[in-house]
Formats: C-alpha cells, structure tokens, sequence
C-alpha cells in the first residue's frame, strides 16, 4: 500500500511544480496580450492584474497524467479505463473556451453550452453515471438518456458553484484543494480498503487537483498576481466533478458486502456509505448554497440569473468587517468542516464523538463569523516566525500597512493607535504601468490593504 501513495504524491509534487512553475510566463503572457480587464463598478480588487491563469493550471493537469501514465501503480488506470482520456477531452475543450472569455469576455449563454458540449464530450468517452445508490431501495440503474442528463447536470452545476465562489484572493482554488483532499481520502479507502479498482480514476483525479490548486495558490493569494480567470475556475470545477461523477455512478454499493444481516443492520451498515457517495455534492456545499442565492437574489431583483452581483457570501463576509484574509479562511474552515466531517462520519459513524467533534467545530465557526474584528496576536515568543501584522505593537507605533487596522471601506478603526482620513480612491491605472500588482511581470508585489481584493467573476 505504501508504494501507490507514493506513487500518488509523486504526482501531486510534479502537478504542482509544473503549474507553479508554469504561472509565472504565463503572467508575462498575459500582461502582453493585455488579457487584464479593467476595473469594474462590481469588482473588488483595486489594481489591473492579468487573467489567464488557467493556462498554467491546464499545463499541470497534463504533466500529471502523463507522470501517472508512467508509473507501475498507476498506468492501469490508463489501461482498465478511458476515463482519463474522457477527463483530458473535457478539460481541454472547457480550458480553451474559458480561455478565450478571459480574453475576449464571451456571453454567458455560449460558454454554458461549452460547459455542457464539454460534459457531452466526456459521457461520450464513457465517463458517464451508469447507476444511483438509493437509500432504502439499492442500486437503481439509469438508462443512457437519464445518465447522460444527470452527468451533464452534475458537470454544470459544479462548474458554475466553483466559478460563482472565485471571488476573493486564493479562494476557490484552496476551496477546491479542500475538497480534493477530503475526496481523495475516500476514493483511496474505496480502492484499497474495499479493493474497489473502478475507484482507481476518481483518486487520481482528486491526486491530480490537488496538485493543481497547490502550485497555483501561492501566486494567487492575497494580494494576488495572477487570477485563475474563467480558464482556471471552470478547467478545476470540470476535474471536481469528473471525480465525483467516476465515483459516484460506477461504485458498486453491493461491493462493499455491507448488505449481511438483518435489513435493520444492513440500512444501518449502508447509512455512512451513502454519505461520501454525495460527497461530491457536500464538498461544493458552499459554492453551491452561494449559487442558489445568487440566482434567488437576482430572479426576485429582476435581473438575469447571470447579471453579477456584489451579493456573494465572500462580499457579506467583507461587509459586516472581516479582513480579505480572514474571509478567506473562515470560508476554507467551513469548507474542510463539511467535506472531512462527511467522511470521518462514513468510517465511524456509530461514534458520538464524530458529531460532537463536528457540532463543537461549528460554534467554532459560528463565534468566528460574530467576532470580525478579532485579530489574533502571537506570543512575543514566536513574533519573529509570524507575518507582522499578528506581532505585538507597542502604543504609538502602529505599522501603516496593517491590514488588520483597516476596515473595507478603507476607514483606519477607531480601536487603533491614531485616527486617519480616509484612503483616497486610487487612480486608474493603464495597462504596461510599472509598479501596479499585475502591470508588470518583473515588479515588485504591491501591498495594498484590504480594499485590494478579488474579482468576483475571475
């Protein structure tokens, strides 16, 4: 068992340096074409900052399946299956379309139908859902119409849920890795626990995005240099719900060998596998309640479905006080508290001490959201390990780039050690400026405060 894992996060790391290593030309790139839009009444970043990112993302997805390709413990995927070229199929088709809206900000409706072409493409090759586990009632087999509408309905839903929440600094892709992660632990207890090999794909697939949303985020987190843009959000939502899509319809509950016993004991013994067979659905819980509100809000404004909006739930994090940073993680919390909770629930569910643990977490959560003015300080001790702005300062020495002491609107608090004017609007800047994130490639980040966010439709 050791040599599969290893094998699996030899493919994250080579994933993960090729799209790190990747992000940079693809910036200069970027900033060249001019693919960097300029500053919308809806957005929520300050500073032009090019676009793109996805290409550098799409160049990590196809490093790692040819390193998977190549390995003794993985090449059967390759073998046994066409799923990974269905995925690729897909994964390109919505790359290149995601692409040319970065560029040239294509309609809403045309790129819903290369969201669907690109889910047609893969149910074509076979990554399609064959079967639904129902509780109480067992596998239910789909005909190839009901499958092929459920598969392109799941591919849409997860792509729109992941563009929807890329509205903040290294949101969606920490969102996704999350995900990944809580995703890949069950696909590799399906395999090698259950010796389930049609859940061979979906691990690595999950191996793979993850690889992907790691080598990207630390270009992306705040203040950003590069966003992922449509090419990047809609290319890991596809590979997100490519997983799920694997996993869900082509497990075979009855595999398992959890039907002995009475009926009581075997609906009690199946009750935790149903659980992680939704987990694709509880692992995008956010984005997708963010969707559904977003359409709700706008239908009853009376406004397109599709019209952004400044409504989404990073947007209220921001409203009510919270830091770029903060909201970003209390987001990522909420994201881990779901998908890792859905599957520690699935290996022990008899055990009280999984809710308990998952309630306790949540009033976490939930006191964190009613103090969006707390700033964490470390001990004196380890200030010299931590950012400045969770350092200690003394009366009178306040450091005027804190973020912390800045509200959103771009107000100095009034808790903090000097009263100042409000922050000025910032010029608008052209394309080609030395010294604006984003301008250029070689210049230095810009630190600006927590006014210089994200855009929320990257």
């Amino acid at each position: 068992m050791g040599q599969p894992v290893r094998d699996y996060l030899l493919t994250l790391c080579v994933t993960a340096a090729v799209t790190y290593l990747l992000t940079g030309p693809v910036r200069k790139f970027a900033i060249a074409i001019g693919a960097m839009p300029a500053i919308r009444a809806r957005d929520v970043h300050r500073e032009p900052t090019p676009r793109l990112g996805g290409i550098a993302m799409f160049g990590g997805l196809c490093a790692g399946l040819i390193v998977a390709d190549h390995l003794f413990n993985l090449n059967g995927v390759f073998e046994l299956s066409d799923e990974p070229r269905a995925l690729l199929s897909g994964a390109a088709l919505i790359w290149l379309i995601g692409v040319l809206d970065d560029k040239f900000e294509i309609d809403a409706l045309i790129k819903l139908g290369g969201q669907m072409i690109a889910a047609a493409v893969m149910v074509i090759q076979g990554l399609t859902i064959l079967w639904l586990p129902i509780p109480g009632v067992g596998t239910v087999a789909l005909t190839q119409w009901q499958g092929t509408l459920l598969t392109v309905a799941l591919v849409v839903i997860t792509i729109n849920a992941v563009n929807f929440v890329d509205g903040l600094d290294g949101l969606a892709a920490g969102m996704v890795c999350i995900a990944s992660a809580a995703f890949f632990l069950y696909t590799y207890r399906l395999w090698y626990g259950y010796g389930i090999e049609a859940a061979a794909p979906a691990t690595l697939f999950a191996a793979i995005l993850m690889g992907m949303c790691l080598g990207f985020l630390p270009h992306n987190m705040h203040p950003a240099r590069i966003f992922m843009g449509d090419s990047g959000s809609m290319l890991i939502g596809l590979v997100l719900a490519a997983g799920a899509i694997s996993v869900t319809g082509q497990v075979d509950p009855d595999a398992m060998k959890l039907f002995e016993g009475s009926e009581r004991q075997a609906t009690h013994a199946m009750l935790p596998v149903f659980i992680p067979l939704l987990l694709p659905l509880t692992i995008i819980a956010i984005p997708a309640a963010d969707l559904v509100l977003a359409i709700v809000r706008r239908t009853w404004n009376g406004q397109s479905p599709f019209a952004a909006d400044r409504g989404h739930l990073h947007h209220r994090l921001l409203e009510i006080g919270h830091s770029h940073s903060r909201s970003v993680l209390i987001m990522y919390f909420w994201s881990a508290l779901i998908a890792f909770g859905a599957v520690g629930y699935s290996v022990h569910s008899a055990s009280l001490w999984i809710v308990l643990v998952i309630v306790g977490l949540s009033a976490v959560g939930l006191v964190l959201l009613l103090m969006p003015r707390f700033t964490p300080r470390a001990p004196r001790w380890a200030e010299s390990f931590v950012p400045p702005r969770y350092r200690r300062r003394q009366a009178g020495h306040g450091e005027p780039g804190d973020a912390d002491d800045v509200t959103p609107q771009g107000q100095q608090r009034a808790d903090g050690p000097h009263m100042a004017p409000p922050v000025p609007e910032p010029a608008s800047v052209a394309v080609g400026v030395s010294g604006v994130n984003g301008a250029t490639a070689i210049g230095p980040r810009s630190r600006f405060t927590d006014r210089d966010r994200a855009d929320s439709s990257r």
